[in-house]
């Protein structure tokens, strides 16, 4: 069996990619309180919202006070989705210390996204980078669509590669690999994790899968195998993508962290602490968890009160 990377960063996106696809509103109180709860699990990372316009997505119109409300813990980062320039002076005045930037490897989803093809969604972002990294920000990249797009279908493994060599270019420290659709299976995300490192070196990509087909695990499991020690997950399974028809939500963070452990790998997270937080959104979203082990602690506790 390949060597696989002995300690695994896991990024929390459920505050941001997770919160931003629902259509019910979250009050701000149980999204300082669910931040709280992914810290005090020992996330190393939680992304904790984004500056973008509240005419795109009003569920997080609230940055600044989610942010000012939190509990900072010792050992855990706080980025921030930032779209343009304006989002990165709100961030700044925030006072936060990483930022996130985001494109697609797809002309087509760009301009449903952003309304951008590639090249100017990553202009867009060079302007944003140059102000940040003379500020002292750090800055990871997104890059949706890597194996697949709703709109134009197979995405080519060379644009892939392109965006994320442009990414890393414009200042990025880490660049995210994101398989929007779900559509990927471990031989494909093995062979394009591998391209990608052969341009901008495997400790730079970190992968970021959708559970759509089934297929998250096996893909993270493949790409571990490839050196990948950075995996993004959503505590409950939280998310979607409003740009994808049939695109469910996130690899759920507690059945990630579950199989990681499961192979002695150390992740420093709180199992049973993020079971317990994704319990507490799913209640507060009024529905079922859909990570695998939310449902196993629901029947449980189900069976003790018979």
């Amino acid at each position: 069996m390949t060597a696989l990377p002995e300690k695994i960063r896991v990024v929390e996106v459920g505050p941001r990619d997770g919160l931003q696809s629902e259509t019910q509103l979250i009050d701000s109180a149980t999204k300082i309180e669910l931040i709280n709860r992914l810290s005090s699990a020992r996330l190393p990372v939680v992304e904790a919202t984004s500056f973008v316009s509240p005419r795109w997505i009003p569920q997080l119109a609230d940055a600044e006070e989610v942010l000012a409300g939190i509990d900072r813990r010792p050992g855990t980062d706080y980025p921030v989705l930032v779209p343009n320039l304006r989002g990165l002076e709100r961030a700044l005045s925030a006072g936060v210390r990483e930022i996130a930037v985001f494109t697609a490897a797809s002309e087509a989803f760009n301009r449903k996204n952003v309304n951008a093809g590639i090249d100017e969604s990553l202009d867009r972002i060079g302007e944003i980078a140059a102000p940040a990294l003379k500020a002292g920000l750090r800055i990871r990249g997104y890059v949706s669509c890597v194996l697949g797009c709703p709109y134009e279908g197979r995405v080519s493994p060379d644009v892939v590669v392109d965006v994320a060599r442009r990414l890393t270019q414009a200042g990025c420290y880490e660049v995210s690999l994101g398989d929007t659709i779900g559509i990927g299976t471990p031989a494909a995300a093995r062979g394009l994790v591998d391209a990608v490192a052969a341009e901008i070196g495997v400790q730079r990509v970190a992968v970021h899968f959708h559970d759509t087909r089934g297929q998250a695990l096996a893909n993270v499991l493949a790409c571990l195998q490839a050196g990948v020690a950075t995996v993004d997950a959503s505590v409950a399974g939280l998310g979607g993508c409003p740009y994808a028809r049939g695109a469910t939500g996130n690899l759920a963070t507690e059945d990630l962290i579950y199989m990681l452990h499961g192979m002695g790998l150390e992740t420093g997270v709180d199992l049973d602490a993020l079971i317990e937080t994704g319990l507490f959104i799913s209640r507060a979203l009024g529905r079922h968890p859909v990570s695998r082990l939310g449902q196993i602690a629901v029947l449980a506790a189900e069976q003790d009160t018979i």
